[in-house]
């Protein structure tokens, strides 16, 4: 897929809240709640234009009973994708819109993404340093399959910032 970087616009909440709607009527009883994260759910910041969102369930194994549906809704069942416990569900195809990650409730992962995603919006530095370094890769890579390792150092250092920051929080 070819990297495509936007400015932020609320209508990605918008895409988001109707998402939920959606994968409520599918998914019923078994979610227990829902997160927009990443680059999407922070204002200010650049980013794909691929809403990611958690589904926090009772049980990860009754996922995998809906593949089918999902299926015949036009998602793309990506299974775990490399994050032991989760549940990906990916919308749009080569034009995608959404990356539905679900993980049942204790899975560590959840806190990692929340964490990052509330130290940025309590930083807009960040946000912008961020932003312009997304910007120097997407000028250099054309291609995800590219693109997205070369964050990978960049955003681990971010989340170590974030999870020292939330450990600040928690205790004052």
């Amino acid at each position: 897929m070819k990297v495509r970087l936007s400015n932020y616009t609320s209508g990605w909440k918008r895409m988001y809240e109707q998402e939920v709607q959606l994968l409520k009527n599918i998914f019923d009883d078994e979610i227990l709640y829902f997160e927009h994260f990443g680059s999407t759910s922070v204002p200010g910041m650049k980013a794909k234009p691929v809403i990611d969102m958690m589904v926090i369930v009772k049980d990860i194994s009754v996922i995998d009973t809906y593949n089918e549906k999902m299926t015949s809704l036009n998602y793309d069942v990506a299974g775990e994708w490399g994050i032991k416990g989760r549940r990906l569900f990916r919308k749009g195809g080569e034009n995608r819109t959404h990356h539905i990650h679900f993980y049942q409730f204790d899975n560590p992962q959840i806190k990692r993404h929340i964490v990052l995603r509330d130290y940025l919006r309590s930083h807009p530095e960040e946000v912008e340093r961020y932003s312009e370094f997304k910007d120097e890769l997407a000028s250099k890579y054309e291609l995800t399959r590219d693109y997205s390792p070369a964050k990978k150092e960049f955003v681990a250092e971010m989340e170590r910032r974030a999870l020292d920051w939330a450990e600040k929080q928690r205790t004052n």
